[in-house]
């Protein structure tokens, strides 16, 4: 048995949690936040992920929170409407595949979890010495054989490891930010979104949201931000969306007031090894996609299981690297092609993208069409064989 202390309380954190202690680890999360984080945005389950979820027995429990969403619907400037789609077209589902809450599964997860774990909120990594000693910004130092970075692109854990972020992080030129908004629009599991050249404000509301949530992607150089400085980020924002017509400058007053307002670069993580000593990273740590990949859940459920998996019947962090790395790449490679997408770069593949989805419901060989779009990223979320490491 071993003695394993998991940095954040994310999918990757609490995921990592559920599979090592049910190989017989002993396990302890440290979490930043005061409680676990309950907000966020919708996020894809699929492929192998799929898989996992029903490993652990929750798969029904995540049906059940499913965001439901029934349709997507772009305007214009004006607020006239351009074109609709099915929701499952739009965000690139097929089959099987699954949507839900960030919070709901993190929720989910950590109460598959907290009975046999130990959660130690309000705190974070200082330090980690060689003989496994972990120190802390207010617990006392305890000693551990294996730590485990789930701690998001910005992770503490790494730079610890590692060394700081630039040498790792691969911007892919846009920035998004999302926030829960009033939901003036009135809307029932649908997302309503307004697209010109270079920005793109997406506002959806799911079947168990009152609210709405507002997503907001553009494409930017870097702007040197202040991870911590919520007030400045909103700035940015604002600057960014400026002269945008339909709803934006209401959505952009409301933003104003969001207490769980969020805003990051859309990055990638790439590295050559997610382990050195007794540290180990999974998730967005050691491997982020970016949101524009639809992949970042995905990786983080299949690392988790692939981590523990080995580490415990299979071949260590050698067997992690070896399993694992494969599917990343591939999941990886979606990013820097689904954000041209996501923010168009110019008028002329505005006008193409939008008069596609105006076409497309119609489109003789719409099937094959559907399949360029749906095709790889189907491909990605399946492209590794899970062992079975646990009866």
């Amino acid at each position: 048995m071993t003695n394993i202390l998991i940095s954040g309380a994310g999918i990757a954190g609490t995921a990592s949690a559920y599979w090592l202690r049910r190989h017989g680890h002993t396990v302890t999360v440290v979490e930043r936040a005061s409680a676990i984080r309950t907000g966020g945005y919708k996020v894809d389950i699929r492929g192998a992920a799929l898989t996992v979820v029903e490993r652990m027995g929750l798969l029904d429990a995540v049906r059940d929170r499913s965001t439901d969403m029934r349709v997507a619907t772009t305007y214009d400037a004006k607020g006239r409407v351009v074109c609709t789609l099915d929701a499952a077209l739009f965000g690139g589902r097929t089959g099987e595949d699954l949507e839900i809450m960030r919070g709901d599964l993190n929720e989910l997860l950590y109460d598959l979890t907290r009975d046999d774990v130990e959660y130690v909120f309000g705190d974070s990594i200082t330090g980690i010495a060689e003989d496994g000693t972990v120190t802390f910004e207010r617990s006392p130092s305890r000693r551990f054989d294996l730590v485990v970075g789930a701690d998001g692109m910005h992770s503490t854990t790494r730079r610890i490891a590692f060394g700081e972020e630039p040498g790792f992080t691969r911007d892919l030129g846009h920035y998004i930010s999302i926030c829960t908004v009033p939901n003036s629009l009135g809307l029932d599991r649908e997302e309503a979104v307004h697209a010109t050249v270079g920005r793109t404000a997406n506002v959806y509301s799911t079947r168990r949201d009152r609210d709405a949530k507002a997503l907001f992607m553009w494409s930017s150089e870097p702007l040197g931000h202040d991870h911590r400085d919520v007030a400045g980020q909103k700035k940015l924002l604002e600057r960014a969306m400026d002269g945008v017509g339909w709803r934006v400058p209401a959505l952009l007053e409301d933003v104003r007031e969001a207490d769980d307002f969020y805003f990051d670069s859309v990055s990638q993580i790439h590295m050559d090894r997610w382990s050195r000593g007794r540290v180990v990273l999974v998730g967005d740590a050691g491997y982020c996609a970016s949101p524009a990949s639809g992949q970042g859940t995905s990786l983080a459920l299949v690392g988790a299981y692939v981590l523990a998996g080995e580490l415990s019947g299979g071949d260590g962090l050698e067997g992690y690297e070896r399993e694992l790395r494969p599917f990343v790449e591939a999941n990886q490679a979606l990013g820097p092609t689904n954000i041209k997408g996501m923010v168009s770069g110019s008028r002329a593949a505005l006008w193409f993208q939008l008069r596609m989805m105006r076409l497309l419901p119609r489109l003789p060989g719409r099937d094959r069409m559907i399949e360029r779009i749906t095709g790889p990223i189907a491909r990605a979320a399946n492209a590794i064989t899970l062992k079975s490491y646990v009866e």
